[in-house]
């Protein structure tokens, strides 16, 4: 039923039988089968962090994010932290949607040590295209884990952006992220832990469709031009490009 209503390809799961999952999460946070998905080639391209739909993109303009026609929001809002999100202030952002039908895991964009999460407590507004556009400042007010990482060209931050039906996040580095019913703002400082992730490497899961943003700095960075709001994106195709990239420098 689900397989039918939402046109999931199970051809390209490692377990091709839904009947085989022990529940409907598991289902959800399947992994693919080895080879279906792989890492642009070009040791300086940034990779696309999941299977979906680009929602926007572009650059932070003077610390705001374009969410969608008449709608933004501000970097410091959605990170929870106003210093945090000075690094970003006129850096780039990548908004992908991961519908019910997509994979749900979200691999690295670039090879990072992480420094720092934040879980934000908030709403749980369906992330779909419609809500994108009628609900203000939708990704800042709905709950997520914001995951900061430090990479060779500088800060990097993934955000996991809960929504409706969404009942927590999975980190390869911890585990269950998003507890239930949390009022608080819980930070996690992972700083001398060595907790390096490669590139491509899966770091989270999402337990039903959702969104992940990208934050990168501008210096150095340059996305995609071949990108646009609507389009539909894989997992490891070119995000963007570490323009001062070699093949040795793409460790941190």
């Amino acid at each position: 039923m689900v397989v039918r209503r939402f046109g999931v390809d199970m051809d390209e799961a490692a377990q091709a039988d839904p009947r085989a999952y022990a529940s409907f999460a598991e289902f959800f946070t399947r992994a693919l089968r080895s080879g279906v998905r792989n890492a642009d080639p070009d040791p300086r391209a940034l990779l696309m962090p999941a299977d979906g739909r680009i929602s926007q993109l572009g650059p932070i303009r003077s610390g705001r994010i374009f969410q969608a026609k008449g709608q933004s929001y501000t970097a410091a809002e959605l990170l929870g932290d106003e210093a945090a999100a000075a690094a970003f202030a006129d850096g780039w952002f990548a908004t992908i949607y991961l519908s019910p039908r997509d994979y749900h895991r979200v691999h690295m964009p670039w090879t990072a040590t992480l420094r720092e999460t934040l879980h934000v407590p908030g709403r749980i507004f369906s992330v779909a295209p419609f809500a994108v556009q009628a609900i203000p400042r939708l990704f800042a007010r709905n709950e997520r884990l914001v995951c900061h990482f430090d990479t060779n060209f500088g800060p990097m931050c993934l955000v996991m952006v809960g929504a409706i039906l969404v009942s927590g996040v999975e980190t390869v580095w911890s585990g269950v992220e998003i507890p239930r019913y949390a009022s608080r703002i819980v930070r996690k400082d992972w700083r001398g832990k060595g907790i390096v992730i490669e590139r491509f490497a899966e770091m989270a899961r999402f337990n039903y469709g959702s969104t992940v943003i990208v934050l990168l700095p501008r210096t150095g960075i340059a996305l995609d031009s071949t990108l646009a709001a609507e389009r539909p994106v894989r997992l490891g195709q070119r995000l963007g490009t570490w323009q001062r990239a070699t093949p040795a420098d793409t460790t941190c």
